[in-house]
């Protein structure tokens, strides 16, 4: 089976285990954008929190952008390594501020898609994964974001390398997909990560994805 067919078949399947999902955005894309460089490395549940502590310290991007980097440093402090990821934000914001005149990303969903996340990488600290979340969450555009749930279901099925790195899987799947798949895949795809393929101890029995798995064909 070739890349494409076998990576729709995927789809399919998924979306007749967890269903269509209506694409509405998470938040703006600049709160996106922070939200993921926290998410860098740590839990959702510690992201969450230095996000929330972070907006009650500093209730607008320009505060922040006034703000010591040490303030910032203890604002986000549950997320881990705070002394890393508080001056990339601010370098971050700092550029938006500087090329924009505001410290807004709405722009981005009137450029070309390939320009749109080139910009967004060319931020300090931005990877494909975060510059990703941005266009898809906040922008509803056709970009995929490869956690570390997408790669581990991707490499297991075979959709992209046993070794891929997560740059490379966004660029296999992103080229693969159609645009009006990104979203349900990448939801999907997520939940399955969380529910059944397990990292370390993956629930083949009830994986309605087993006839198409490379991993369980290989007797794991």
């Amino acid at each position: 089976m070739s890349s494409r067919p076998k990576v729709m078949a995927v789809h399919s399947l998924l979306l007749e285990e967890y269903g269509h999902h209506e694409w509405r955005p998470h938040r703006d894309a600049t709160s996106e954008l922070v939200r993921t460089m926290l998410s860098q490395n740590t839990s959702d549940v510690n992201s969450n929190r230095a996000f929330a502590r972070l907006q009650e310290r500093f209730p607008t991007w320009r505060e922040l952008l006034q703000g010591d980097v040490e303030d910032i440093v203890e604002a986000i402090e549950p997320g881990g390594l705070g002394r890393i990821k508080a001056p990339r934000i601010k370098s971050a914001l700092q550029a938006i501020l500087e090329e924009r005149g505001e410290v807004d990303l709405d722009f981005l969903k009137d450029i070309e898609l390939d320009e749109a996340k080139a910009w967004l990488i060319s931020l300090e600290g931005v990877g494909p994964k975060t510059a990703a979340c941005v266009l898809l969450f906040s922008l509803g555009r056709p970009v995929l974001p490869v956690d570390t749930h997408v790669l581990r279901v991707s490499q297991r099925l075979g959709l992209v390398a046993p070794r891929a790195s997560a740059e490379k899987a966004h660029e296999i799947l992103g080229d693969t997909l159609p645009g009006e798949a990104i979203y349900d895949f990448h939801v999907n795809t997520v939940t399955h990560g969380r529910r059944v393929c397990h990292a370390r101890r993956p629930q083949c029995d009830s994986c309605n994805l087993v006839p198409l798995c490379d991993y369980a064909h290989k007797g794991r």
